[in-house]
């Protein structure tokens, strides 16, 4: 599936989705331009010419850019194939076309991708340890791959044959190029999403699923960037449509009772991280997100059972370790909360909340240190407490 991604359903309890992640930011930009020409055969029309034209060019842009990645950054420790990089990226970058001809008989395009290679090489990190979004965008690739050696190997028979069997070729051959065509709008919705730029990257998924009602994963992206939009009706409706097309799938079930834990169906929502749990035992996610739900419930001694087995699961997950640090808030037990909030601190410094909880932790324990982590909750978006505090007059 897609990346994992961060939605707040109450006051610093967190849940996990799994999708996508942070966004690319152009800071020292370089730009790498192709050229590619599609020459026409009896049975392309001008888009499916511009549609394998465009995978092409598409293809000797990464190419160079996972050379130039190679060559630049740190991505060679990562111990992936060149293969995995160029898969990687076409998830983090998005390939634009500046100029295209066509003559009704060749179809000529100029793209160009603009990276900032050490942000590309940081995402590609963070993708490569994210078994579930590495497995979405391989099936992608490969849907692509397999696509694109259909349409050389029909193209040869179309040439040879006449009347019917040219005639069944010919569908086939159309069929292969509207999965080219699936496989580039789920691709940009994938980018698009990493942006945060949800409601475009919906419109992606819809051409992906209008070309192809059968894509689960372009279901469960769709689901999860109308979370992110507050849009749990439609979330729902595309949740229950990925676990018709695969009710095996354990990740639906985790991205459904997200669904449900914001629209306060608690206990609809435990029924799924159950399901969720029961298919696939070792994630984490699952774990903490139902953790999250008994701590909504005020069922703290639950919680803290399922965040110990996420943080058993997954030892850096930051989430899950500030979560049971609420969890051990809740229950007067400081000093273990401090500790959590510490570990979460050292796994991602910039969690502004982590900072805010051990701040409330320290005041609560009686040391008026709690000031310093609210200070700098606040400097990283969360001023929540420092204000509070603040008011009064705890803090200056």
């Amino acid at each position: 599936m897609m990346s994992t991604v961060k939605r707040k359903v109450c006051a610093l309890i967190i849940l996990a989705v799994l999708t996508t992640s942070a966004s690319t930011v152009y800071a020292k930009a370089v730009t790498f331009t192709k050229e590619y020409t599609f020459q026409a055969s009896e049975a392309d029309s001008k888009l499916s010419c511009r549609t394998i034209a465009l995978e092409q060019v598409k293809r000797l842009l990464l190419e160079e850019l996972g050379t130039y990645l190679e060559s630049e950054t740190e991505i060679n420790t990562f111990q992936l194939t060149k293969d995995q990089i160029t898969t990687l990226t076409a998830g983090i970058v998005s390939t634009e076309v500046k100029e295209e001809r066509w003559d009704g008989k060749t179809y000529w395009l100029r793209a160009q991708i603009i990276a900032d290679p050490a942000e590309v090489a940081k995402s590609l990190d963070s993708l490569r340890k994210d078994r579930a979004k590495f497995r979405e965008l391989e099936e992608s690739r490969k849907r692509a791959d397999d696509a694109s050696r259909e349409i050389v190997k029909l193209r040869n028979e179309i040439a040879l044959l006449q009347g019917r069997q040219g005639a069944d070729q010919i569908k086939k051959y159309n069929d292969a190029v509207k999965v080219l065509s699936v496989s580039d709008w789920f691709t940009k919705g994938y980018v698009l999403h990493q942006s945060a730029q949800y409601s475009d990257s919906i419109d992606a998924y819809s051409k992906a699923i209008e070309l192809d009602p059968k894509y689960t994963d372009a279901y469960i992206n769709r689901g999860v960037a109308h979370i992110y939009m507050n849009n749990y009706q439609q979330a729902m409706r595309d949740f229950d449509r990925a676990i018709e097309l695969n009710p095996k799938d354990g990740d639906v079930y985790n991205n459904r009772g997200l669904t449900y834990a914001n629209l306060n169906n608690y206990q609809q929502a435990m029924r799924d991280y159950g399901k969720a749990i029961v298919l696939n035992p070792k994630d984490a996610h699952a774990y903490n997100n139902r953790g999250a739900v008994y701590m909504n419930m005020h069922n703290y001694q639950q919680a803290i059972r399922d965040f110990d087995k996420s943080v058993e699961l997954n030892p850096k997950y930051a989430l899950a370790f500030r979560n049971r640090g609420l969890a051990y808030a809740k229950l007067g037990k400081y000093q273990q909360a401090i500790h959590d909030f510490d570990t979460a601190i050292d796994l991602n410094p910039k969690d502004a909340d982590s900072y805010g909880g051990r701040g409330a932790a320290l005041f609560l324990s009686g040391n008026k240190q709690g000031c310093v982590d609210f200070k700098k909750a606040c400097e990283l978006g969360n001023c929540n407490g420092y204000t509070r505090a603040k008011q009064e007059g705890i803090c200056n």
